[in-house]
């Protein structure tokens, strides 16, 4: 089925705007089997939609898991069902009306249907739309328990690696290295800084003064030669 973008912004209109729905119609979507939460793969599935409003026509739709929207079937008040195509019948689904419950039904449940399902009324020119139901194969868990296996002579030891206590191990490592590299660098500088200083003083040191020092305390002056006067 081709998704429609126009019926992909009614949706996101519905399900974003308040005002397109109002409080006195309500609408629930729901597995028939209230027991299935996952179905499985060719399954036959049943999906019903409780209108509180009985002389409506119902239109049933499908967000698939690649965010499109198809339009699958809509159902009138008189139990007419109209498929894509303009079609009464469908290879792959099957609609009815019972009452106020809107029933469609995914005749070989595949990959091509998980999505949310959804269905919508449209009343005096708004739109209503009912919660998603969310329709998906269950998640099954392939991960197994890392082993080690150590072979000395004829005996076999098999070791379970607890893979928090690596984690944890691994973090430690880490958090070592952020903290204890700074901190070297940090007192390497500081010894470099204290070389520096200490022979910067000993060069300082070493240094003498050219000036000549004072006798007895007073500062050596030249003698003067009085002038002669003839």
């Amino acid at each position: 089925m081709v998704g429609s973008p126009v019926l992909l912004l009614l949706l996101a209109l519905g399900l974003c705007c308040p005002g397109i729905r109002a409080q006195r119609y309500s609408m629930a979507v729901r597995f028939r089997d209230r027991t299935i939460t996952h179905p499985q793969l060719e399954q036959r599935l049943e999906l019903e939609c409780e209108s509180s409003k009985e002389d409506s026509g119902v239109f049933w739709v499908h967000l698939d898991k690649d965010q499109t929207l198809h339009f699958i079937v809509f159902i009138s008040y008189l139990r007419r069902t109209i498929f894509q195509g303009n079609k009464q019948t469908s290879p792959r689904f099957e609609a009815t009306k019972v009452g106020r419950f809107y029933r469609l039904v995914v005749k070989s449940f595949t990959s091509q249907d998980e999505g949310y399902y959804f269905c919508l009324m449209n009343i005096n020119q708004m739109l209503f739309f009912s919660p998603g139901q969310p329709a998906f194969f269950p998640v099954i868990s392939t991960a197994a328990p890392t082993t080690l296996r150590g072979v000395t002579g004829n005996n076999t030891h098999v070791k379970t690696l607890d893979q928090d206590t690596i984690s944890q191990k691994d973090l430690g490592f880490f958090c070592d290295i952020f903290i204890w590299v700074p901190l070297a660098s940090a007192c390497l500088l500081l010894l470099f800084g204290l070389v520096f200083t200490i022979l910067m003083c000993q060069q300082t040191r070493r240094r003498r003064c050219r000036c000549k020092r004072p006798m007895n305390g007073k500062l050596y002056t030249k003698p003067v030669t009085p002038s002669r006067h003839v």
